[in-house]
C-alpha cells in the first residue's frame, strides 16, 4: 500500500490576523509562529516526514511568499511545495490540488496548523486503513466525538487517511469546507473510523491567538 501526505497551508489567516491587530501584536502568519524551537508548520511537516510515506506535498496559497521565505530552504529536498492558482479558493480545492500532485493509492491529509498531532496518532490512522476489510471504502480520522466505527461524519475534519482517487472524485468541482464533503462520503456508505487522540492538544487547531497560547502551556 502506497501512501503520501498532503499538508494544506493556503488559508487566509484572517481570524489570527484580527486577533493580532486587536492585541497590538506584529502581524505574523499563524503557520510560522514559534512552536517547539521551530515554527508551527515545520513541526507539522516534521511529524509527517517521520512516517513511512512516499512523499510530502505542502499546498500554499495566501501568504505563500511569507511561508516559503520562512521554511523553504529547510525542506526543499524533502517536500514538494505547490501553490494554488488562483489563491482565493476553499479548503477542498487546496486539498484537491495537493492530491493531484501525488500518485500514491492513499493520502494522509493534514492541515498546517496541526503541529500537536503526534506521529503515533498518524500511524494509528494508517494502520486502520492497512487492516481494513475494504480500504478503498474506508476513512480513518481523528475523532471529534466517538472512537471506533462511527455512525456519523458530523463535526469531522482533518487529519484523516483516505483513498486518493476516490477522495478526489468528491473534491473535484467543489469549493467548500471539508465537513459537508465528508458527510456526503459517509452517506455513500464509506466506513469511518475515529482514532482517539493521545492528548487533548491534538484536537486543537490554531484559529485564534488564544488557541496558539494554549498550545504553548
Amino acid at each position: 500500500m502506497s501512501i503520501s501526505t498532503v499538508i494544506t497551508a493556503a488559508g487566509k489567516n484572517s481570524r489570527m490576523r484580527k486577533d493580532q491587530i486587536s492585541r497590538g501584536i506584529e502581524l505574523t502568519n499563524k503557520l510560522i509562529l514559534p512552536f517547539n524551537d521551530k515554527t508551527v508548520i515545520e513541526t507539522t511537516i516534521d511529524n509527517a516526514l517521520s512516517l513511512d510515506i512516499d512523499e510530502c506535498i505542502v499546498v500554499l496559497g495566501h501568504y505563500s511568499s511569507e511561508i516559503k521565505e520562512a521554511i523553504f530552504d529547510n525542506y526543499k529536498d524533502d517536500v514538494k511545495f505547490i501553490e494554488n492558482n488562483p489563491v482565493d479558493v476553499g479548503l477542498s480545492t487546496s486539498l484537491f490540488n495537493g492530491l493531484s500532485n501525488i500518485s500514491s493509492d492513499f493520502a494522509l491529509c493534514i492541515t498546517g496548523d496541526q503541529p500537536t498531532v503526534l506521529p503515533e496518532t498518524f500511524e494509528k490512522m494508517i494502520d486502520v486503513i492497512e487492516n481494513a476489510e475494504d480500504p478503498y471504502k474506508t476513512i480513518s480520522i481523528l475523532r471529534r466525538r466517538k472512537t471506533g466505527k462511527l455512525d456519523t461524519a458530523e463535526g469531522l475534519g482533518m487529519p484523516f487517511v483516505a483513498p486518493r482517487k476516490n477522495l478526489m472524485g468528491y473534491l473535484e468541482n467543489e469549493d467548500d469546507n471539508l465537513n459537508p464533503i465528508l458527510r456526503k462520503i459517509f452517506a455513500d456508505g464509506y466506513t469511518f473510523y475515529g482514532i482517539k487522540e493521545k492528548n487533548k492538544k491534538e484536537l486543537l487547531n490554531i484559529n485564534h491567538y488564544d488557541d496558539y497560547l494554549s498550545l504553548l502551556d
